[in-house]
């Protein structure tokens, strides 16, 4: 009897009072179902036109600007191709031209000691040159070279590096990073950024801009500039002098403040460029035999 006449009037009391939140939570499912569809179809067209990473190839970060139908080249519209000039060799030529190159490269060494003996300006602008040969995306040429002869703006860019670095070594790059540079006898202490007679500086410009002052994509900068540095490198061996590269942790914005370089450039690697002081060492090292990096498919 108490449950006939208390217990099912009560539930189904209740359940009337329930069917307003029941009927709430199928209208938002039913709204959440709805929105995840438009989602998928928006992912759809999406995949249909991918957009890519200009620094890398791959991602995301399209221009902002791709759908406009009155976009234009960054390089003149019309602008001529002319004849290759090609001038063949004959292959014993090629081969001994090839062999000895490849000879003078092998001698290459990253030196870490500097005479500050002065090395003429016109051979650093022609290696500079050298270096802006280099191929780059969709030709951006996405290099600044900044060139430091000035003994005072040395040290502080000196200060500014061992500064950061004391702080690499001993607080930020770990037992294992440090571990792996024992042998290689670096640390953070720089002398040769004050002895070297020259500092130069590669910044990846990531945007430039155009005459009308809207932004002009830079692709694959990051790699344009690796490219860059390594006609740099070739340059500096073919003539007769050394260099380092170093890639100076968390010292780019500083860097940058310090040579007033504008907000899209960013500090990719330091390269001191000179003679080797007369007690200057290198380690003992050996290179990777051609096979051991190298895969031919004859």
């Amino acid at each position: 009897m108490v449950f006939t006449k208390v217990i099912i009037p009560f539930l189904l009391q209740n359940y009337l009072l329930l069917i307003p939140t029941v009927l709430t939570i199928v209208f938002f499912r039913i709204q959440q179902q709805q929105r995840k569809k438009e989602s998928i179809l928006q992912q759809d067209t999406k995949l249909s036109k991918p957009k890519i990473n200009h620094e890398t190839g791959s991602g995301e970060n399209a221009d902002k600007n791709s759908d406009d139908e009155d976009i234009k080249p960054a390089l003149e519209e019309d602008l001529p191709h002319i004849p290759y000039t090609f001038q063949q060799i004959d292959e014993q030529t090629m081969i001994q031209r090839s062999k000895e190159f490849y000879q003078e490269m092998n001698k290459r060494r990253t030196l870490r000691f500097y005479s500050s003996q002065p090395v003429p300006k016109q051979v650093v602008e022609n290696i500079i040159r050298t270096a802006g040969t280099s191929p780059s995306g969709a030709h951006t040429e996405p290099w600044t070279y900044v060139i430091v002869s000035n003994q005072q703006l040395k040290s502080e860019i000196r200060n500014i590096i061992e500064n950061e670095e004391y702080i690499n070594y001993t607080q930020r790059m770990g037992d294992r990073w440090t571990t792996d540079l024992k042998p290689i006898k670096t640390d953070w202490n720089k002398p040769y950024l004050t002895e070297a007679p020259y500092l130069v500086l590669l910044f990846k410009q990531t945007y430039g801009l155009m005459p009308d002052g809207s932004r002009k994509v830079h692709y694959y900068n990051e790699i344009s500039c690796c490219i860059s540095a390594g006609l740099f490198l070739a340059a500096v061996q073919q003539a007769g002098l050394v260099t380092l590269t170093s890639t100076p942790l968390n010292c780019g914005p500083a860097l940058r403040s310090l040579l007033n370089r504008p907000e899209n450039e960013k500090l990719l690697m330091l390269l001191p460029l000179g003679y080797p002081s007369e007690d200057a060492t290198v380690p003992q090292l050996e290179r990777k035999p051609l096979l051991d990096f190298a895969v031919f498919h004859d």
